[in-house]
């Protein structure tokens, strides 16, 4: 894949220690069939240079983040934002945008502050399979 085309696509940084994130990764990769995304772990080289470029720390990230060209999203906004882009019927969860963001980003941010006591951590980061590769980071 060339860079232009890698720029082109949106990048979601998630925790690869996270049972949830891991989850969630794995279940858009398996629905995006439009490959739209790309996915880089915060563990790793590309998704740490990513948190710095956005102003967070990889080793204490509050929030998953999907990377759009320049533009970053993050908290809820960067969860609507990839499953407003799946299709049907996971498009649906846009009916959610009708929640201020002031309101629905603290249910978010309670639930990433806590991912490892409610969903639990992997000993080792989730490793996507061999078919998903060229769209891991």
């Amino acid at each position: 894949m060339n860079t232009a085309t890698a720029s082109a696509r949106s990048i979601i940084l998630f925790d690869a220690e996270c049972v949830l994130c891991s989850a969630n990764a794995r279940f858009v990769l398996e629905r995006d069939h439009a490959a739209v995304f790309r996915l880089a772990s915060m563990q790793g080289d590309v998704g740490q240079a990513l948190y710095r470029k956005h102003g967070m720390d990889p080793s204490d990230p509050a929030s998953m983040l999907v990377v759009e060209g320049d533009r970053m999203r993050r908290d809820s906004d960067a969860v609507l934002s990839i499953y407003e882009r799946l299709g049907f019927p996971w498009s649906l969860v846009r009916i959610f945008r009708i929640v201020p963001s002031p309101l629905r980003d603290p249910v978010y941010r309670f639930v990433a502050r806590n991912r490892y006591r409610i969903f639990g951590r992997r000993d080792s980061c989730w490793i996507a399979p061999e078919h998903y590769r060229d769209r891991i980071l």
